[in-house]
């Protein structure tokens, strides 16, 4: 997985003197960081099932458990991302 693009603050620094990134760019970064997160879990499952589907026949029961658990697996992404997002920075 990937790791919040939030730069890391090193001792005895404060974060403006340590990161280089303007605020609008490190937001693009985590839009898109959350993009992914939300869409690439439920198309991978969804996709997933159809094949389970057509190769076992047993149509549409593996699309719907796979695209359910793509959509859970998305939810917990980003739920992780929001937490790592309001840690403060040590």
């Amino acid at each position: 997985m990937t790791e919040s693009p939030r730069p890391k603050a090193k001792p005895g620094r404060t974060t403006k003197q340590q990161s280089a990134l303007s605020a609008p760019m490190l937001i693009f970064i985590t839009a898109l960081d959350t993009t992914w997160r939300m869409f690439i879990p439920p198309l991978v499952g969804t996709f997933l099932g159809i094949g389970l589907d057509q190769l076992f026949g047993i149509a549409p029961i593996a699309t719907i458990v796979c695209l359910l658990a793509g959509a859970i697996l998305s939810a917990i992404l980003i739920i992780k991302q929001l937490r790592d997002v309001r840690r403060p920075l040590k």
